[in-house]
């Protein structure tokens, strides 16, 4: 049995307002909820049973998989009593649900084709207490970007690192690989950033090492991240998983027009709308006339509007002939 931690406490606020109706793990990435795609990844690798280390309430995720099931691994749950950081929700929820042997932990943000049998692989010859999993950036100024040595060990982490002086451009990815010993670093019960405190502790004792690959992997934290994760899937990025662009139950004219976009179950798209790179989620409609580009929307977009490079919640109207861009509606920074 392999068992995995995969941390879902956050409260999405980069992703506002679609957050504000369904919690992050449970949006979709071409039809399919982030935590299902997540989890069947971790499944492929080996993984049989998975805790969910939650800040607040499970109930959507016991709704959405009430059989205790999830793309084929056992779900658990953990709730956090207050909010403890990276380290401290591991922590918590290795406590809550017995895990006593090698375990891997994945960031609930990222989707990634990343081989996790091979992780662990690689953790083990090493004789790690653990390993992450790196990749490579363009620009890894905006991270904490990692140095290794010809074995694969971690000498150092260097956060946000000038341009220029970055002692490589590998990034930690948000999957790992950790030994029981790690848990006995980290206090119970208290704050405690995994990144920032316990990695850097395991780094002075030569314990830890990276594995880097250049498999598919993207953060769906943000909206325009969000999206490209959904695009991805109907635009050739990811060929082994991708997706039909308009899912059966959605309810789409025929004279309406969707050009590299996913529409889910639940949307209504009316005559003579056009879709072009965006996201229509369930309960969202688009009028006849209307245009939704390089967008998400949950919400409703009446006849004649243009919606540029935005986000439409829940609940949320654009009226006719209204032109959002660039917007967030309702405003988060207003709520």
């Amino acid at each position: 049995m392999m068992r995995a931690v995969v941390l879902v406490g956050g409260f999405g606020t980069r992703l506002r307002p679609l957050t504000y109706s369904v919690p992050k793990p449970m949006l979709t990435v071409g039809h399919v909820a982030i935590i299902e795609r997540l989890v069947a990844n971790l499944v492929r690798g080996g993984v049989t049973d998975v805790t969910l280390a939650l800040g607040f309430k499970p109930e959507p995720f016991l709704e959405a998989f009430p059989d205790g099931t999830c793309a084929g691994a056992t779900l658990h749950y953990a709730v956090e009593p207050e909010p403890l950081d990276t380290a401290g929700a591991i922590r918590f929820a290795a406590d809550a649900t017995g895990i006593d042997d090698t375990f891997v932990v994945a960031n609930g943000d990222v989707l990634t084709d990343l081989d996790i049998a091979e992780l662990v692989r690689f953790h083990r010859e090493q004789g790690a207490d653990a390993t992450l999993h790196l990749i490579a950036v363009e620009d890894p100024s905006a991270f904490g970007v990692v140095a290794l040595d010809e074995r694969g060990r971690i000498e150092r982490f260097v956060e946000k690192p000038a341009p220029g002086t970055a002692p490589s451009n590998l990034i930690n990815a948000g999957t790992y690989v950790l030994e029981p010993s790690v848990l006995a670093r980290i206090p119970a019960g208290q704050k405690v950033s995994i990144e920032r405190i316990t990695f850097p502790e395991i780094v002075a004792e030569g314990a830890i090492f990276g594995m880097a690959t250049d498999d598919y992997w993207i953060d769906t934290g943000k909206p325009d991240l969000y999206l490209a994760a959904n695009l991805d899937l109907v635009t050739g990025r990811r060929p082994r998983h991708r997706c039909e662009p308009v899912a059966e139950g959605a309810d789409v004219h025929p004279d309406a027009v969707v050009v590299d976009s996913v529409v889910d179950a639940g949307a209504t798209v009316h005559a003579g709308a056009r879709i072009e790179r965006s996201v229509i989620l369930a309960g969202a409609v688009v009028e006849q006339g209307a245009v939704v580009i390089d967008s998400v929307a949950m919400g409703h977009v009446r006849s004649g509007a243009a919606v540029h490079d935005s986000v439409i919640g829940a609940g949320a109207v654009v009226e006719a002939a209204e032109e959002l861009r660039s917007v967030r509606r309702p405003d988060p920074d207003q709520a």
